[in-house]
């Protein structure tokens, strides 16, 4: 018996490093190479030095932060994937290269469908919503005239975006857009209008999504109007119907995320703990945009005020 189980354990450690590498663990922050949407991912392994890793991923599919369904780990190289229903087969294939991830995705079968991507370690930031951080100036992001300011998401596509009478419009299915500023920790203050059965998102940094969705009356989940997309669920749900004006009142300090939803705290100094799905800027480190989603249905807007917020005696 002895024997046996000595023999055993050679082997396990003999067939150790066919899998073992805990350098994968960790959140990874992805930048794709010519991706359509202007899209960046994010990846979270774990148990990496097991027989047994596992993760997490945004964005295979559905835009949501997707468990990982297959994953395999030799050496140096990672290979995930995921099976979808009218996608088919999506292989997701990296090497470790230093302290970086370079990576392909591919439909299988389907080399057309082949992208290059870079993943670098998520940062940590330091920053806390700990009452240290006061109100500079206010910024009018939105002058009730025209597109100042804004820029599409999406190159050499049409905007899809007008203003009428101080409101900002968008047609359905319209580019994303995004502000020419970048910015840090801030408050936010929009008041936004759904059509019925539409959805949109306010994208903090170009980044981290809050959901707008005409969901009035249904019980909130992580994908529910004022929602951290796909990560945390509102505490209520503080909708107004659809065609009624609602005010958001959104602050974000370091990772730490707060909404106020038509008078009601919803989110309260909740962790963005990685990119959500409309993710543009994959550099969480720095300042990035503030970005609103058009692509959807109908969506009005009629103030967007951003207060930066700086340490006190800075």
């Amino acid at each position: 018996m002895k024997i046996a189980l000595g023999l055993a354990t050679l082997a396990l450690l003999e067939l150790a490093p066919l899998f073992a590498n805990p350098k994968f663990n960790g959140r990874w922050d992805i930048t794709v190479r010519n991706e359509p949407r202007r899209r960046a991912w994010w990846l979270e392994i774990e148990a990496a030095e097991t027989a047994n890793p596992r993760g997490k991923f945004i964005s295979a599919y559905a835009g949501d932060l997707n468990p990982i369904e297959e994953i395999r780990i030799q050496g140096d190289e990672l290979t995930f994937g995921f099976q979808v229903n009218n996608r088919g087969h999506l292989v997701y294939q990296a090497k470790l290269v230093g302290d970086r991830l370079e990576g392909t995705f591919e439909v299988e079968g389907n080399p057309n469908s082949r992208l290059v991507w870079t993943g670098v370690r998520a940062p940590v930031i330091q920053d806390r919503d700990d009452g240290s951080w006061v109100a500079a100036k206010t910024i009018e992001l939105f002058n009730g005239r025209d597109l100042t300011g804004w820029l599409p998401v999406v190159s050499g596509r049409e905007l899809g975006w007008k203003v009428e009478n101080g409101i900002l419009k968008n047609v359905a299915g319209a580019n994303n857009i995004l502000t020419a500023e970048k910015f840090w920790n801030f408050d936010l203050h929009a008041e936004v209008r759904l059509g019925p059965g539409s959805n949109s998102g306010i994208v903090l940094r170009g980044r981290y999504e809050i959901q707008i969705l005409d969901d009035f009356g249904k019980p909130p989940s992580r994908h529910s109007n004022g929602a951290l997309y796909s990560r945390v669920a509102p505490l209520v749900n503080a909708s107004r119907p659809a065609g009624e004006w609602q005010t958001y009142q959104i602050r974000i300090v370091g990772r730490q995320v707060t909404v106020v939803l038509n008078g009601q705290k919803i989110l309260d100094k909740v962790e963005a703990e990685g990119l959500t799905a409309a993710a543009i800027d994959a550099d969480e480190a720095l300042p990035g945009p503030l970005f609103l989603q058009g692509d959807h249905g109908a969506v009005e807007f009629r103030k967007i005020r951003l207060t930066p917020l700086v340490r006190k005696g800075r």
